[in-house]
């Protein structure tokens, strides 16, 4: 990581996603609260919590995509901007990067162990050439931090790598890459349309095993005339964010032992 990229991070704006699908969330069911983003942890919701990382990394303005009056009422709490969200994470995000602009830093209020240090070498690490910018953390990494996440993994020729919800949206264009991401987020059920979209070649060098993690997105960059880079991250922890209830007690656990150690 060059040290003038360092430097050259003095503030930025986030999004958080803290919207929901609809319906009843068996996750927020399983705490006892009307929505995910409310769940506590330590003492402070996730959403809270995500919102103090994100302050504590140098964000200069924070605005929440929201979908209940009770997340934007703790958002406002907050003080943070609100904005009402769509049906889904990819029309939320398109939302938030209409009203907010480029360059804009995306993450997920189920985020609850972000830290401001994973954040800030994230933003110096991306490329100067990224339209849009993806964080994700190698098994190996993820293992060393916390063993058996139980995580999902895409294997690619260079290893098994896991998403860490830090997306960069750098410049105007990646609106293109967000438009792409609702695409195959409608196609979510019907797979083989999916598959369509990033073309046979593509599927084929990936079930090969001789495909790695950034010829794949830097592919999936060229369908939405982006250039789409990944960063890796050293923090395996970045990897695990509050999907369902075990996700839930692992972080509760995690945070209860670093804070009696």
């Amino acid at each position: 990581m060059a040290r003038d990229a360092r430097a050259r991070i003095v503030s930025f704006t986030a999004l958080v996603l803290a919207g929901s699908r609809g319906g009843v969330d068996p996750l927020a069911d399983y705490a006892g609260v009307t929505d995910k983003a409310m769940i506590e942890i330590g003492g402070r919701t996730m959403l809270a919590r995500v919102v103090d990382a994100l302050r504590q990394a140098g964000a200069a303005r924070i605005a929440v995509v929201v979908s209940s009056d009770v997340v934007r009422r703790h958002a406002e709490q907050l003080g943070v901007d609100v904005i009402a969200g769509a049906a889904g994470p990819s029309a939320s995000a398109a939302l938030g990067f209409a009203q907010l602009g480029a360059p804009l830093l995306v993450t997920t209020a189920d985020h609850a162990l972000l830290d401001p240090a994973w954040v800030t070498r994230f933003l110096a690490d991306v490329p100067r050439d990224a339209d849009v910018a993806v964080l994700l953390a190698r098994r190996d990494v993820i293992e060393q931090a916390v063993p058996d996440p139980k995580r999902t993994y895409l294997r690619f020729a260079d290893g098994a790598w896991s998403g860490c919800n830090l997306f960069y949206l750098a410049t105007p264009k990646a609106a293109a890459a967000i438009a792409l991401w609702q695409r195959v987020e409608a196609d979510r059920k019907r797979p083989w349309r999916i598959v369509g979209r990033l073309g046979p070649r593509l599927l084929w060098r990936y079930l090969s095993g001789r495909l790695t993690l950034a010829e794949g997105l830097a592919h999936i960059g060229t369908l939405a005339s982006v250039n789409a880079r990944m960063v890796a991250s050293p923090f395996g922890l970045a990897a695990v964010d509050v999907d369902k209830p075990a996700d839930l007690d692992l972080v509760r656990g995690l945070i209860e032992r670093s804070r009696a150690g």
